[in-house]
Formats: structure tokens, sequence, C-alpha cells
């Protein structure tokens, strides 16, 4: 929600973060001091555990961790621990959803009517009115369905199973978002759950099932998974923490099955990084619709920030863009990433707290790609 160890071998290599890795005469060594330098400072941002994935041309793809992985046993954070990654998986919906463009089974400027004919046609919202483009870039003017009443006791359905037109109905009730903001711009979970039903329209398949034949397969990405109803995390998992009348409270174990498209994924840093350079680098959509997943619009949210098609953009200094997508998950846990326009260089972290220096973390992202060769 947002915001609210194996892989292919001849994508990368996962060594330990500190590890360089042998190198020919001809070939620059990886330079580690930014990767040091990162690690350390994250060390004093106040999260319990931090996953953290790079990649880069010269220092292949390296795992570390900082902190606990698990308060109560006292095990470390390493870099191989499953995370819910939240958000993180509406790029992957996204993903989806292009290719589909780019075979000619939906378009981007057609209605949602056009595939789901009736399900949306109350006083605020029609379905004849609303794109798919518009889901995909928060610009439906749909409002969140987590904003409804049903949610505001945060304990009350840890443990129910939803469907995605459980949470589409939901915000149909809710008064219209606000679409003040440049170009319309609302971040609303209900845009992703509505399109993950839409792909199970036109496929005759689950929006878990796409992602697992389209991406998890193809990349060889063993430690992904669509959790369904299971509560637990594939070991070794990252706990998630948060703090609640002065209490540290471990809440890892949900029913995350109501996220759905909008971000239920389960991941480890490495097969994020995997997923986001191989998207960058046109391994998983052709040039016209990588083009437009890159078609922003301005992120009133993110400072600085503008929201393509399931990504989100940041221009650092004039030249330098990075993309990635932001998560939170009622859990606690969060993601924060960036790769390279080019798909060349990545960062993933994957954090088990609810509460940390956040924008400390921030710059540190934010140096360390700029840093890292």
């Amino acid at each position: 929600m947002r915001r609210r160890t194996s892989v292919v071998a001849a994508l990368a290599v996962v060594v330990p973060l500190l590890t360089a890795p042998a190198a020919s005469a001809a070939t620059p060594r990886c330079d580690t001091k930014p990767i040091e330098k990162a690690l350390e400072e994250l060390r004093d941002v106040g999260a319990s555990g931090i996953s953290v994935t790079v990649k880069s041309p010269r220092c292949g793809l390296r795992n570390d961790g900082v902190g606990l992985a698990d308060l109560r046993t006292g095990r470390k954070a390493v870099g191989n621990e499953h995370s819910r990654i939240a958000s993180n998986t509406k790029t992957w919906v996204a993903t989806v959803v292009l290719q589909l463009v780019g075979e000619g089974r939906i378009r981007l400027d057609d209605s949602v009517d056009d595939y789901l004919p009736g399900l949306i046609r109350t006083e605020h919202y029609d379905g004849r009115e609303i794109t798919i483009r518009q889901l995909l870039q928060h610009t439906s003017g749909l409002p969140d369905y987590l904003e409804a009443p049903f949610w505001e006791d945060e304990l009350a359905h840890r443990w129910d199973h939803f469907e995605p037109l459980d949470t589409v109905l939901q915000a149909l009730t809710l008064p219209p978002a606000d679409t003040s903001h440049p170009h319309g711009f609302s971040y609303s979970n209900t845009n992703y759950n509505l399109a993950g039903l839409i792909v199970t329209k036109v496929t005759g398949r689950g929006i878990s099932t796409e992602i697992k034949e389209r991406i998890i397969k193809p990349l060889g990405l063993r430690h992904t998974s669509w959790p369904g109803d299971r509560t637990t995390l594939p070991e070794p998992d990252l706990r998630s923490y948060v703090k609640r009348s002065g209490k540290l409270l471990d809440w890892t174990e949900w029913n995350v099955s109501g996220s759905d498209a909008s971000g239920a994924l389960v991941s480890t840093g490495a097969d994020v990084t995997t997923f986001f350079t191989a998207l960058m680098s046109g391994e998983l959509l052709a040039p016209a619709q990588l083009a437009e997943m890159k078609r922003t619009v301005p992120d009133p949210e993110e400072s600085g920030g503008s929201y393509g098609l399931g990504v989100e953009r940041y221009e650092h200094t004039p030249g330098f863009v990075t993309w990635g997508h932001s998560g939170f998950m009622e859990t606690g846990h969060k993601l924060r990433n960036a790769v390279t326009d080019d798909g060349q260089r990545a960062v993933t972290l994957l954090i088990g707290s609810e509460e940390f220096k956040e924008e400390k973390v921030d710059s540190i992202l934010r140096a360390l790609i700029r840093d890292l060769r």
C-alpha cells in the first residue's frame, strides 16, 4: 500500500556487500566506500532492521543488513530476508498491464466500463469516464478504499480474507478524492485493485498468476511470492514493528489479501532489485510501453517527485533521474528503492519499522545511488 537468495546467474551474482569480487586488470574494481558509508549511516536511523541490496556494473548484486531482523531472538539482518513490499507491488502490476497493452489486449485509453461493464455507476463515479491510464497513474478520482470507516480499527480485520472487489465496492461509497492537484493526481489503492480485476477479466487468470508467469518465472525470482491468505512470511523473515501506547509490537503476521494488486507481494531485496533493473533495462516491456510507463504527472505528496504508470520518478540533479516505488504496509514493513534510468545501478531497502528517520533514509539512499559504480 503506500507508500502507505538466488537469482538468474546471467543477471547478477549475490555476494556480501563488503566483499569485493575478483576483477581482472582491465576491469575497474568495485568501490565499496559509498556502500560502507551508507551502511554506517543507516545504523543511526532508528529502524529495528534494514535489509540492504545494491547493484551496479562494478559491484554486481550485493546484500547486507543493518540492525536486527528479529528483536526477540536477536537474529541479525543480513540482506536475504523476506518482507512485504507493499505498494512496490504496483509497479509489477503496471508492468503486466503494459505487457497486455503491447499484445493488443488492453488499450490505455479504453474505459473501465469497456472491461467491467456496469461495475462503476454511482452518483459520483462512472466507469465509462475512467480510463486504464488513469487507474495506473492515480488520476481516476476514485477514493482510497482504506479511507472507509470499516478500516478505522487497525486490528479489527487483521486475520480476515477480502476479495479485491470488496475493496472497490467500499471505495464507491466514499466521496470523490481530492483532485485539485495538478493533473488530478490523488493516490488511491483502489485504482490498482481495480486494475487487477481488469487483468483477470482480460486473461481469465488472477493478477497473481499473471505476475508469476510474466515476471517471476522469466526472471528466476525464487523468493517472490503472492501470499493469498498466508499470514506468515517465508524464512528468513524481516520482522516488522509498530509502536502503540508506548509499546513496541511485532505485527509481522497479517492477512493482507485485501491489498491484492495494490500491495500484496512478498519479496527480497535481491528479487526487487532484479525486477527493477530488468524493467528499466527494457527486458520486460517493449520501448513503446516503457515510454508510456515513464510519462509522468506531478506527485504533490512527494517533494520533487512525479508519477508515471506505476512508478515514481525523481530528478535529483539536472539529468540524473531515478525510478522506484516506495511502500508501506499496515504490518509496519516499509520499502525504499531507486534505480537509474538505464537500469544499471539500483538500491533497495526493506525496513522492518513503521517509525524511523525517513528523511535521513531517503538522503542516504539518494547519495548511495548517486555514488555507486
